[in-house]
């Protein structure tokens, strides 16, 4: 399979990586850059202002701010609002405006005590929705938030929920970036919509966490080569040290192994084709692999790597967070596909 970007997409990451250098580490200031860019409005109906592109575009978008381990509420928005409330049968436009300027926020709340991604939520609607959720980002700053829940009436759907309505309380909770995340308890909310695909929101969470995790890698990576091929030792840089190439070497097969994996995942899930297997091996890689790969890296560091002025900490926090959303590698490896041969 060739995953050669096309023109279109090409354009994406470059305008992604120019709008994330130029913004620096102003967090505020990157996501309005993103929105005034139209990185933020790519997967919108025109209708929206968007330009009607899909999975594939977005996650590359995605894969740009994990290199740089921005801490802007993009895989919230994008992976986990905009592209579900999209793939609806009824997109429900109304939740969508504001996306493109960057005014709106949006997330949803995908884990329950010890269940990262029921397939049949605790959290119930008969029709005011009840449950408890954990680890919900950004859940204080959007403007709706999507709730998975089992129906009363059997199966299950998307509640969609205000954060400010009656019988909603938050409680932030700690994460390893210091990005916002909550605790939310519902009791007998009042849903503003139901409708759309657990199993398709939690695909598009998957397939954006997993682009994330593929650029925060890929920027540690980045910085480790940086200083390991400048950083002198007994004369020589550090690079040169064959122990040290052998780490770096294992480090980038993780990394590109990732970038694969992801955008395999992203463009079948984009295309209609069958996705889940690719995402679950997407995202037992990212939690089994990437890990380790950035402790090397932390470690080819040496001091400077435990040092949190400098940026590296950020790529290892964005991916103990994204770990933590899907579930934990023992979790994820049993949602690999195994073979019978």
């Amino acid at each position: 399979m060739d995953f050669t970007p096309d023109e279109a997409q090409e354009a994406v990451v470059r305008l992604a990586a120019d709008v994330l250098e130029g913004a620096g580490d102003a967090p505020e200031r990157a996501w309005k850059a993103l929105a005034q860019a139209g990185l933020l409005a790519l997967a919108l109906p025109p209708g929206l202002g968007g330009s009607g592109l899909g999975v594939l575009e977005t996650s590359l978008v995605l894969t740009e701010v994990g290199r740089r381990a921005a801490a802007v509420p993009a895989l919230s928005t994008l992976a986990l609002g905009v592209l579900p409330v999209v793939r609806w049968a009824d997109p429900a436009p109304q939740l969508l405006a504001g996306v493109a300027a960057g005014d709106t926020v949006l997330t949803a709340a995908l884990r329950e005590p010890g269940d990262p991604l029921p397939l049949v939520p605790r959290t119930t609607a008969s029709p005011l929705v009840t449950g408890t959720k954990v680890g919900v980002p950004y859940a204080e700053q959007a403007h709706r938030i999507l709730v998975p829940v089992t129906l009363d009436s059997g199966g299950t759907a998307v509640a969609v929920v205000d954060p400010a309505a009656p019988g909603l309380r938050m409680h932030r909770t700690p994460s390893a970036t210091g990005e916002p995340e909550y605790t939310v308890r519902l009791d007998g909310v009042q849903p503003q919509l139901i409708g759309g695909s657990v199993a398709d929101l939690y695909r598009c969470a998957i397939a954006g966490a997993c682009a994330a995790g593929a650029g925060a890698l890929a920027g540690a990576l980045a910085l480790t080569a940086a200083h390991v091929g400048t950083r002198e030792q007994f004369g020589r840089p550090l690079a040169r040290f064959q122990a040290v190439a052998q780490q770096i070497a294992d480090a980038y097969v993780v990394s590109r192994t990732m970038e694969l994996a992801a955008l395999s995942a992203s463009w079948r899930l984009g295309a209609g084709l069958p996705a889940d297997d690719d995402l679950a091996v997407a995202a037992y890689w990212l939690a089994s692999e990437a890990p380790a790969a950035v402790q090397a890296c932390h470690h080819l560091h040496g001091g400077l790597g435990l040092d949190v002025t400098y940026p590296l900490h950020r790529h290892s926090s964005t991916i103990k967070d994204l770990v933590r959303l899907l579930g934990g590698a023992e979790h994820l490896l049993g949602r690999v596909p195994c073979s019978s041969t």
